[in-house]
This record gives structure tokens, C-alpha cells and sequence, in this order.
């Protein structure tokens, strides 16, 4: 299907996390956290590699303690995706980190404390390669804005920011990216759109404590999709009291909603009505089971009925129509009919050997030396 976005992105100046390019023109990253205590290096590692396998392309992981710092480096050892560590108030761990390997520091400069810690943190950033993102929350505002302000707002959040980045300014350390959230959508979105215009850095989104799955991915969703829909905003992580997996999942549906980023499938279901020939919710839902380890994008139209059913079905890759009998379309042009009891085995089988066939003609493409 034809993209009609016209989102123009925020120019931001790019930097790398571990082998990930934030910022400039690169693909808008989705990254979660683990839940895991960091000090049960298998457990850790288990869900870095569950990120991993639901298309995550950076994990962050707390690290609260010197314990938490030693584990980190085993797990750094045991994973292959890249890792920024979450880090408060103790410089040491941030110092401990960078030598074991981190890919990212997450960090507040301005409750590291002295400015001399401050300062050997940064050059232990500057000499491994490692950027480092200021991460401004509305729950942990420094105590004079709490009070200049009288409670969090979009103008406390910014202030906030621009501290800690004048901090990295004046050690001439421009490889950062920054991070204003709040559980308020409104407040979140109003932060980064004053932010936006006064740095050239890139920007991490997140409602920040938004809920369960459901309300948390309404409100990621919402919030996001108006900064995202300006421009704004070069990585996501979608705050859920959750699985962490569903914050990768969740984040790519909003990217594929917007046209900005296709990875995995794209489900078109209808809500289903009394004219559906199958039952909709449920070949969905199974669908979506079975299909949750497919990273490569497609579009997957399920309609109950041929009301909407074969226009879904020829602009999708597969199509499935309702109807006495079912249709499937394959490329937008029937293919063959499908009984009931067989349908998610049909669409199943035919979504993974489109994956194969594109895969095989992958291969036969044979690069054309340079002979210039």
C-alpha cells in the first residue's frame, strides 16, 4: 500500500549507540528496560534476548549499585544488542560501567554531584566512544523548580533540561540525547515542542509512568503520535506496567500506524459484525500469537464480510474476504478459497512462504562490481 505520510523529522544532530544510529536521518529506534534484577545476570540476559527477538534495538538496563555494575558487564558479554545503562547519583558506576563495555550512559549530570565527578564522567565518556542521555522526569524535579514553579509543568521540565545541558556544554560534550517526560500527555508533548527549537540534539519520547497495557498504550500512543506526527523525536520507549515485550510491540504499532517505520505485520481487521462469514476476533487474535516472531513488514487484510473485504484484500500483500466461500487474495488478486476451520493454518502458511520467497529473491540478486 501506497505510505501518504507527509511528516517532515526535526534535523538533529546523529549519534551512535553501540551500532545504533540516533538522530539525523536514521530510523526512529524502539527500546525498552528490563524489569529483571541486573544482579541475576541469567534472568537479565533472558529478557535482553526476548527484547531482542520481538525487534527491540536498544535495551536499557538499571544499574543501582557496584553488584549491579559487575553483573552488567557479564551481561554485556552475553548480549549482542545495545545496552544503556540507568544510572543516579553514584559517578562511580557510571565510571565502572563505561570501562565494562556500556553503550549508553543515562545519566542527570546535575545529581552526580561535584562538578569534578561530573567532569570524570564525561571524559570517561569521551575517551570509550560513549554517549550519554539526560533523562528529565515531572516525579524527580529539582527541589528549587518544584518550588519556582509550584508543581511539574512544561517550562519546569525544560528548565530542567537546559541545566543539565549546559553542564555538558561547557565540558564540550555534544554526544547526548535527551529525554522530558511526564504521566501527563499534555505536559509531555507541550516539554518537547519548546526543547525541540533550542538543541540540536536528538530527542527520546515516552509517556513516562502511563499505565497498564491498555490505558498506558492509549495514552503512548496519543502523546507520542502528536510529537512524532511533527517531527519530533528520534527514539521511543512506551512506559507500560507490563511484559516488556508489549513496549516493543506497542512502539512499532505507532510507528507503522504513522508510516514512519514498517517492521513485522500489519494486521487490517474489521471489528467483525453480524455479517461475518467467520469469526474475526478470534482468527485475529490467533494470528497474532503465531505471528509475533515475523520482523519483516507485510500487510495482512482480515475482513468478515465483502462489504470491505476484497478492497482491503487488493491492497494488502494477503488478503482475507469473508464470504460463501471465503476468498483469499495474494499481491491483491484472488488466489483460492478457504474454509472456515482451515483459515489462521491458510494465512499462516501463505504469510511465511511470501517471507521465503522474498527471502530466496534476496539472494539472487548478485551486486554489480564497481568498475568505475
Amino acid at each position: 500500500m501506497e505510505s501518504t505520510t507527509n511528516i517532515v523529522r526535526r534535523k538533529s544532530r546523529q549519534i551512535m549507540v553501540g551500532n545504533v544510529p540516533v538522530g539525523g536521518d536514521a530510523p526512529i529506534a524502539v527500546q525498552s528496560m528490563t524489569n529483571t534484577e541486573t544482579t541475576d545476570v541469567a534472568a537479565t540476559v533472558k529478557q535482553i534476548k526476548a527484547l531482542q527477538d520481538v525487534g527491540a534495538d536498544i535495551v536499557r538496563v538499571s544499574v543501582p549499585s557496584m553488584d549491579a555494575a559487575e553483573a552488567f558487564g557479564q551481561i554485556k558479554k552475553l548480549t549482542n544488542i545495545p545496552l544503556v545503562a540507568d544510572i543516579h547519583f553514584d559517578y562511580k558506576i557510571a565510571l565502572r560501567v563505561a570501562e565494562l563495555g556500556v553503550d549508553c550512559l543515562r545519566i542527570n549530570p546535575g545529581n552526580i554531584g561535584r562538578e569534578d565527578r561530573v567532569r570524570a564522567v564525561i571524559d570517561s565518556a569521551r575517551d570509550h566512544g560513549i554517549p550519554i542521555r539526560i533523562g528529565v522526569n515531572a516525579g524527580s524535579l529539582e527541589k528549587d523548580l518544584q518550588k519556582k514553579y509550584g508543581e511539574p509543568t512544561p517550562d519546569a521540565l525544560v528548565e530542567s533540561a537546559l541545566r543539565h545541558i549546559d553542564i555538558l556544554d561547557r565540558l564540550n560534550y555534544p554526544e547526548f540525547k535527551v529525554s522530558l517526560k511526564a504521566s501527563d500527555v499534555f505536559m509531555t508533548v507541550n516539554a518537547y515542542r519548546k526543547l525541540a527549537d533550542q538543541i540540536e540534539q536528538p530527542l527520546h519520547l515516552g509517556i513516562t509512568e502511563a499505565g497498564g497495557l491498555r490505558a498506558g498504550s492509549v495514552k503512548s500512543s496519543i502523546g507520542l503520535g502528536m510529537l512524532l506526527a511533527d517531527g519530533i523525536g528520534d527514539t521511543i520507549r512506551i512506559s507500560l506496567a507490563a511484559d516488556p515485550l508489549e513496549e516493543i510491540r506497542v512502539g512499532f504499532d505507532i510507528l507503522k500506524s504513522l508510516k514512519i517505520r514498517n517492521k513485522g505485520i500489519n494486521l487490517i481487521a474489521c471489528p467483525s459484525c453480524s455479517r461475518q462469514n467467520f469469526d474475526v476476533i478470534s482468527t485475529v487474535n490467533a494470528l497474532e500469537s503465531r505471528l509475533e516472531d515475523i520482523l519483516e513488514p507485510m500487510d495482512v487484510a482480515v475482513i468478515g464480510c465483502i462489504v470491505n473485504g476484497p478492497g482491503e484484500a487488493k491492497v494488502a500483500d494477503i488478503g482475507l474476504t469473508g464470504g460463501s466461500p471465503n476468498l483469499l487474495y495474494v499481491d491483491g488478486k484472488p488466489s483460492h478459497k478457504v474454509d472456515n476451520e482451515a483459515l489462521v493454518d491458510e494465512l499462516e502458511r501463505e504469510i511465511r512462504q511470501r517471507i521465503q520467497r522474498q527471502a530466496e529473491n534476496q539472494e539472487k540478486i548478485i551486486p554489480i562490481k564497481d568498475i568505475s
